[in-house]
């Protein structure tokens, strides 16, 4: 490419990202992702998503440059084959700080995972859940019964997040939105937003009766006894976007959608 950055291209297994793909190679020259400085990612925010876990798995988290070729694409740029070098030169970029998801099974087995977008509780059965919530290790909630909570960071408040009637959060506000979801009792609370610097804990208290999963953005853990969240400030990641089509931009108009 221009020599000044060593990308690799990452792209999702969809037919139509695979054919991005191979206009990308033809027009440019890439490199493996282990020698890579930035990686540009073809598909939508899922894929984006897994390219992101991918790096946090290796320890090695690179910059991301996302083209839409998914269905939402709120974490994305627009896709367009042309002009890519000055595009990334043009790039503003966002740090974006991810959560950690501590879970203890009801089989004493403890998963550790991240989560970019939101930690969810959610029930298995058709029995509500029954769970205990602390905040910084204090009982803020004896017992909320609902079909689930969710915390979520500021990149991911408005995904699932939002369509659970949680609020919407800017990018910098350095803050956790704490949102149940169908809430039975305690009926009127809609939530809590907290700083991110807040230890958040769950604990089922019928898991046998009520089994509860866990899930970190994509990645799920059956049958939880305890859940802890908290903000990974071990853990950094950097997304590139296009100055008209920036992330802070896109979560503040989110607001004003009817």
């Amino acid at each position: 490419m221009s020599g000044e950055r060593r990308l690799a291209l990452a792209a999702s297994p969809t037919e139509q990202a695979q054919v991005a793909a191979a206009d990308l190679r033809q027009r440019y020259d890439w490199v493996p992702i282990g020698e890579a400085e930035l990686v540009v990612a073809l598909g939508g925010d899922g894929f984006l998503l897994q390219t992101l876990h991918a790096m946090l798995d290796r320890h090695r988290a690179l910059p991301v440059f996302g083209m839409n070729l998914g269905t939402v694409g709120f974490l994305m740029n627009e896709w367009s084959p042309d002009l890519l070098e000055s595009r990334i030169l043009r790039a503003r970029s966002f740090t974006v700080t991810p959560l950690r998801m501590t879970a203890t099974t009801v089989s004493g087995e403890v998963v550790t995972y991240a989560a970019i977008n939101e930690v969810s509780l959610l029930r298995e059965t058709r029995q509500t859940a029954r769970l205990e919530v602390t905040v910084n290790g204090r009982v803020v909630l004896p017992e909320l019964v609902c079909d689930g909570v969710l915390a979520a960071t500021p990149a991911g408040s408005t995904a699932y997040n939002l369509s659970a009637h949680g609020p919407i959060l800017p990018l910098d506000s350095s803050l956790i939105a704490l949102t149940p979801i169908s809430a039975f009792r305690p009926r009127r609370w809609r939530g809590a937003i907290l700083p991110d610097r807040t230890r958040i804990g769950f604990r089922v208290l019928d898991p046998v009766k009520r089994p509860v999963s866990a899930v970190a953005d994509q990645r799920e853990v059956r049958d939880v006894a305890t859940v802890e969240v908290a903000i990974d400030r071990s853990s950094t990641l950097t997304l590139l976007f296009d100055p008209e089509h920036a992330l802070d931009d896109r979560i503040t108009m989110e607001q004003f959608v009817i």
